[in-house]
C-alpha cells in the first residue's frame, strides 16, 4: 500500500483544470483564435462538447461518436484530396500480397496483409474503402489512447490530450496511408495500455493481453522489437520490479507472446529470415557517420512531427522549470513507469542504430506517441485554464473541416504537378489489360506482371484481381513458370521509354511473348483527367500470353529461360 500513496489518481485536485479566471493573456489569445467563422455560438457548442466528453457518465459514449465523425471526415478528405491519383504503392502491394495469405512475406510480417484481405472480403476494392480502413485504424488508435489517458488524467485533461493527438500528422495525413507502419498505431497503444495495467494490477488477463498485443505488434512490423525492449526496460528499472517479477504477470506475458509468435518464427527459420535480408539491403549496412546522421535526423524529425502539441502546451500552460522537469521525469511511481516506457521506446532506436548500421527514418516513430498526452499533461504542476482547453478542442474540431474544404485544391495541385506514372495510370490501364486478355483467351486472368509499382497498382483495379508477380524485373521461380504456363500471363510496360529500366521491361515482355504460345500485344496511350484538365499522357505496351496447350510436347521446346535470354541478347 505504501508504494502507491504518492500516485496521482485521476479525479484528484492536482489533475483538474483551473478556473477560467486564471487564464494567462497569451492563452486567452489562443482560445480566441478558435472563434473564427462560427463565432460565439460555435464556441458554445464546443464548450458543451467539452463538458460532455469530460463527464465520466457521458464521455465514453460521446468519444466514440466523436471519433466516428473524425474517421468519416478524414476519409472524405482522403477520397477528395487523393482523387487525382491512385492509391499509394504500399497499399496496392499489401492488397496484392494478401490475395494469398501466408505466415510471412519477403519484405514484412503478415499482419497488414491479413487485415487488408479481411477488410476487402467485406468492402469493394475501391479507393474510398481503403482510405476508410486507414482511418478506422487511426480512430481505433485514438480510442485506445483515450483509454490509456484515463489511467493518468482527469476528464478535462483527457479531452485536451485527445485533441492534441488529433493535431499530430500521424493520426490524419500519414494515417491515410495504411501500411506496416500505420498498422502499429493501435497495436502499440493497446500493448502499452495492457502492460501498464498488468504491472499495476498483476492480473493474469491483463498480462495475457499484453503478451498478445506484443506478438501482434511483431506480426505488424519487426520495428516493434523496440516496443518490447522499451517496456521490458521500464519494468526492470522500476522500484516495484521485485513485486512485479515475483508475480505470474510477466511470465504469463512472455509465455503468451512467445506462443502467439511461434508460427511466424518457424516461418522465418524455414525461409532463411528473408525479411531481415530485405531490411538490411534497404536500410542497413551504412557507415557509422551516415547512421549517426540518420539517428539525429530521426530524433529531430520525431520532435517536428509532434511540434504542434508541444507548442500549444507551452503557450497555454507556460510550465515552470519544475513543471517541465516533472513532465519529463515524474516523481510518482505510476507516472515514472509510463515516462520510462515512453522515453526508452522512443530513444532506443537512436542509440542502437549507429552500432548496427541501421539508417533510421523519423516516420517510424509514429507508433510511439500514444503516451504523449500523459507526458505533457499528467503533472500536477501543469495547469491549463478551461477556456484555453476549449479553444484547443475547437481548433481540433475545425481542422478536419478546413482540410475537407481545401481538399479539391490539393487534388488539383497534385494533378497539375503530375503524379508519378505508378500512381496516375494504374487504374486507367486495368480495363485495357482485361479487354486484351478477353480477346486473347476465354480463360480467366490469374497472373499479371508489370513495370515496378504498376504491377501491384494495376492489379488492384482489375476486376479479376490476378496475382501480381514480378517476372519482368526479376527471375521467376520454377513453380511460378509452371503456373504461367498453366494459366498464362498479362504483361504491362512503358512503351518507347528513355528510362533504362522501363525499356528493359518492354524488351523482357516482348522476349517472353516470342517464347510463349501466340497471344496479342498492343500499345495504348492514357492520360489522367481531373476537373476537366488532362494530365501528361504516356504510352504503354500490353501483352497477353495465353496458357500453354496441354498437348504441346515439352521435349520439342527450347527451355524458356534460354529462349528469353536469346531474344533479350538480340534486342540489345
Amino acid at each position: 500500500m505504501a508504494a502507491h500513496l504518492d500516485m496521482d489518481l485521476p479525479g484528484t485536485p492536482c489533475h483538474r483544470l483551473p478556473a477560467e479566471m486564471g487564464a494567462k493573456p497569451a492563452s486567452r489569445m489562443l482560445a480566441m483564435s478558435a472563434m473564427t467563422g462560427s463565432g460565439r455560438r460555435g464556441l458554445t457548442r464546443i464548450e458543451r462538447l467539452f463538458a460532455v466528453l469530460a463527464d465520466p457518465a457521458r464521455g465514453e459514449r460521446t468519444v466514440v461518436a466523436v471519433l466516428l465523425g473524425y474517421v468519416a471526415l478524414w476519409t472524405l478528405y482522403g477520397v477528395i484530396a487523393k482523387g487525382s491519383q491512385d492509391i499509394h504503392a504500399d497499399m496496392s502491394e499489401q492488397f496484392a500480397l494478401g490475395r494469398e495469405l501466408a505466415l510471412g512475406y519477403p519484405k514484412h510480417p503478415p499482419l497488414a496483409m491479413a487485415v487488408v484481405r479481411a477488410w476487402f472480403a467485406v468492402f469493394p476494392t475501391a479507393d474510398w474503402a481503403y482510405y476508410l480502413l486507414a482511418m478506422v485504424n487511426v480512430g481505433l488508435a485514438l480510442w485506445i489512447a483515450w483509454r490509456l489517458c484515463a489511467r493518468f488524467l482527469d476528464g478535462e485533461k483527457r479531452v485536451l490530450g485527445l485533441a492534441l493527438l488529433t493535431l499530430v500528422p500521424f493520426f490524419n495525413f500519414h494515417g491515410l496511408k495504411f501500411n506496416v507502419n500505420t498498422v502499429l498505431l493501435p497495436l502499440w497503444a493497446a500493448t502499452t495500455l495492457w502492460f501498464l495495467r498488468s504491472f499495476e494490477t498483476r492480473r493474469v488477463l491483463d498480462a495475457a493481453l499484453a503478451g498478445l498485443g506484443a506478438a501482434a505488434a511483431m506480426y505488424g512490423k519487426y520495428w516493434s522489437i523496440f516496443l518490447l525492449l522499451g517496456l521490458g526496460i521500464a519494468a526492470l528499472v522500476d522500484r516495484r520490479r521485485a513485486a512485479y517479477f515475483g508475480s505470474p504477470a510477466p511470465w504469463v506475458t512472455i509465455a503468451v507472446g512467445a506462443l502467439a509468435l511461434a508460427p511466424h518464427v518457424a516461418w522465418l527459420i524455414a525461409n532463411d529470415f528473408a525479411p531481415f535480408s530485405y531490411a538490411i539491403v534497404l536500410h542497413g549496412a551504412g557507415s557509422f557517420a551516415s547512421t549517426m546522421g540518420a539517428a539525429l535526423g530521426y530524433l529531430a524529425g520525431s520532435v517536428a512531427y509532434v511540434a504542434v502539441p508541444l507548442v500549444i502546451v507551452a503557450v497555454v500552460a507556460r510550465p515552470s522549470r519544475a513543471a517541465v522537469k516533472d513532465m519529463a521525469w515524474p516523481s510518482s511511481p505510476a507516472r515514472r513507469l509510463a515516462a520510462t516506457a515512453f522515453w526508452t521506446v522512443l530513444l532506443m532506436p537512436a542509440l542502437i542504430a549507429p552500432l548496427t548500421g541501421l539508417r533510421l527514418v523519423s516516420l517510424w516513430s509514429m507508433s510511439a506517441f500514444a503516451l504523449l498526452p500523459v507526458m505533457l499533461l499528467s503533472s500536477p504542476l501543469v495547469a491549463i485554464a478551461r477556456r484555453d482547453a476549449v479553444g484547443v478542442l475547437a481548433l481540433a474540431v475545425a481542422f478536419p473541416f478546413v482540410m475537407v474544404a481545401i481538399a479539391p485544391a490539393i487534388a488539383f495541385a497534385i494533378h497539375s504537378a503530375g503524379p508519378a506514372p505508378a500512381t496516375a495510370h494504374g487504374s486507367l490501364l486495368a480495363q485495357p489489360i482485361e479487354q486484351l486478355w478477353r480477346e486473347t483467351t476465354d480463360r480467366p486472368l490469374r497472373v499479371f506482371s508489370g513495370f515496378d509499382e504498376l504491377t501491384d497498382g494495376a492489379s488492384f483495379y482489375m476486376p479479376s484481381h490476378p496475382r501480381a508477380v514480378h517476372v519482368l524485373d526479376g527471375t521467376a521461380s520454377a513453380a511460378m513458370e509452371e503456373r504461367i504456363a498453366r494459366d498464362g500471363i498479362a504483361l504491362l510496360c512503358p512503351a518507347r521509354s528513355s528510362v533504362a529500366a522501363a525499356d528493359w521491361c518492354a524488351k523482357a515482355a516482348l522476349a517472353r511473348a516470342r517464347c510463349s504460345p501466340p497471344g496479342k500485344q498492343i500499345e495504348v496511350e492514357v492520360s489522367r483527367r481531373y476537373l476537366g484538365v488532362e494530365g501528361k499522357p504516356a504510352r504503354y505496351l500490353l501483352v497477353a500470353i495465353p496458357p500453354r496447350q496441354p498437348q504441346a510436347s515439352p521435349s520439342a521446346r527450347e527451355p524458356l529461360a534460354h529462349c528469353i535470354a536469346r531474344h533479350l541478347t538480340a534486342a540489345e
